[in-house]
């Protein structure tokens, strides 16, 4: 009697709440929109056709914003992932050997049908990740450019003729697709870590396992149902999801997948990459990041801030370029500070799908207790709070952005990816000792630096252990330019003309008795 009561005071509780958060009739009436909309999709993709589980267990996804069920989809394992895998490779042989142009008007039509179903795609987004809606329609069309850009790139894959070292021989290369790839994709950008990945692997002649993360695959499943609609053979994409080490174990054991491209954790990727050694598969990581953001005292202060925070906030912090850390050169720090924690305050908190939101909340409660946590032991340590630090008054996973003082490198928010809303401020003196603070780290993905001095420019980026670099600019990821990490932050390159490498495999032909007439 007394739990039944109790679950009855949390139904009131959450109902009157509903009456008073008029976000919350919206978001239902979008849900029911886009669960009747021609893209939406809740079940597995299998060699062209939408299944469930063998087994019929589902998997609840959830709005973060409200915790309302979305939807339920597949707890699919290794036999579901097999099969995924045998259909990917049936469908390998027919598909390498489309021509090149062939592949590239499967992905033009694809790219068109994305970009036509831009507002559903947004939507879905914010319902199953949170992001505000603006910030999920800028991910709609970014995801889509990849899969525009390797349309083109399909028709550019060059061999090679080799000059030979004997007069009956010839000698040229050859690029070929790698075979099977699986696609391990994280749930911060549920369509473009996709697009990015599977773009390449399709122009190239690959087909494609995509496992998406458990917490937002609806995405994943409307892309590739749009990709369906255009026309792309079955077999050549497919989704599942569920059982995560049964799905990555299947991948890596398979003799069939050529190829495993991950973008999530370290830890996973280390995994990942010690599984891979049994077949001797090829591997592409996009790991953690640790991004140093460097303001020096010569900086234009109104750009420094609102590049610094376009490279912290964005996504509440949620993004593995995000600027773990802001070094500040001492002459500016004040001020810096000031006027940074100025702007951070004027950032409006909600649910995506209100006018003027621009932080959502974080993907879940284990997020929320991360970020608890590195607070804390910045605390503990000396760091002061100038704005924000707790867990925001809308309750659910939502967080106050957050501005820390005088924090140093042996802090948790220095050391490691705090994946949230928190600007930890570190102080610097020389340029020499803001770059050995910054290459500090295992991590080496991306690094942005604020100055006016064009060979500190240069000098900086070059001495900075780092994939990507921005210059007096805090959003630098662009399908036309490669992304990627160094040291633990990962192998291989996505985006742009190298990004088509690492699905391609080199032969060498010779051919000899080339006198002969």
């Amino acid at each position: 009697m007394r739990v039944a009561r109790l679950a009855l005071c949390r139904f009131l509780s959450s109902q009157l709440s509903r009456m008073h958060c008029p976000s919350a009739s919206r978001q239902m009436s979008i849900t029911v929109g886009l669960k009747n909309s021609s893209i939406f999709r809740s079940q597995g993709l299998i060699g062209g056709k939408w299944i469930g589980a063998h087994d019929g267990k589902t998997l609840q996804v959830n709005n973060p914003s409200t915790g309302d069920i979305i939807a339920d989809v597949p707890f699919m394992g290794r036999r579901e992932t097999n099969d995924a895998i045998s259909s990917a490779y049936d469908a390998f042989n027919s598909w390498s050997k489309l021509a090149a142009a062939e592949r590239s008007k499967y992905l033009r039509k694809w790219y068109d049908l994305i970009m036509s179903h831009k507002e559903e795609l947004g939507q879905l987004i914010t319902l199953e990740q949170g992001k505000p809606l603006k910030e999920a329609l800028g991910e709609v069309s970014y995801g889509a450019s990849f899969i525009e850009f390797f349309a083109e790139e399909a028709k550019r894959v060059y061999g090679d003729i080799i000059p030979a070292t004997l007069a009956d021989r010839r000698l040229f290369v050859l690029k070929q697709p790698v075979g099977v790839v699986g696609a391990i994709t994280p749930w911060n950008f549920p369509l473009a870590m996709i697009t990015r990945k599977v773009g390449p692997a399709l122009a190239c002649g690959c087909t494609v396992v995509v496992k998406p993360s458990e917490l937002t695959p609806l995405t994943a499943l409307a892309a590739a149902e749009l990709a369906l609609q255009a026309g792309i053979p079955q077999g050549v994409l497919n989704v599942v999801m569920g059982n995560a080490p049964d799905i990555g174990d299947s991948l890596l054991a398979s003799p069939q997948v050529r190829k495993i491209t991950f973008t999530g954790s370290t830890a996973v990727g280390k995994k990942l990459m010690a599984g891979a050694a049994g077949t001797v598969k090829r591997v592409s990581l996009e790991l953690g990041g640790n991004a140093p953001c460097i303001v020096f005292d010569d900086a234009d202060l109104d750009v420094a801030v609102k590049g610094a925070l376009a490279a912290k906030f964005r996504n509440s912090g949620q993004t593995c370029v995000c600027a773990n850390r802001v070094l500040v050169q001492e002459g500016i720090y004040e001020k810096f500070a000031e006027a940074f924690s100025k702007a951070v305050q004027n950032l409006q908190v909600g649910d995506g799908f209100t006018e003027g939101v621009v932080q959502g909340p974080l993907i879940n409660e284990a997020a929320v207790q991360k970020v608890e946590s590195f607070i804390q032991d910045a605390l503990s340590k000396g760091a002061k709070i100038i704005l924000g630090g707790k867990r925001h008054s809308l309750g659910m996973t939502f967080y106050e952005p957050t501005v820390v003082t005088d924090v140093r490198s042996e802090m948790l928010l220095a050391r490691e990816e705090v994946f949230g809303p928190v600007a930890p401020l570190l102080r610097f003196k020389t340029e020499e000792e803001a770059i050995h603070i910054a290459n500090d780290t295992n991590a080496g993905l991306a690094a942005y630096i604020f100055t006016n001095n064009v060979q500190r420019t240069w000098r900086v980026s070059e001495a900075l252990e780092y994939g990507l670099v921005g210059v007096n600019e805090g959003i630098i990821s662009t399908e036309v330019a490669p992304f990627g990490g160094v040291k633990q932050s990962g192998l291989g390159r996505e985006g742009s003309k190298y990004g088509m490498d690492e699905y391609l495999e080199v032969k060498y032909v010779c051919l000899g008795d080339m006198k002969r007439k």
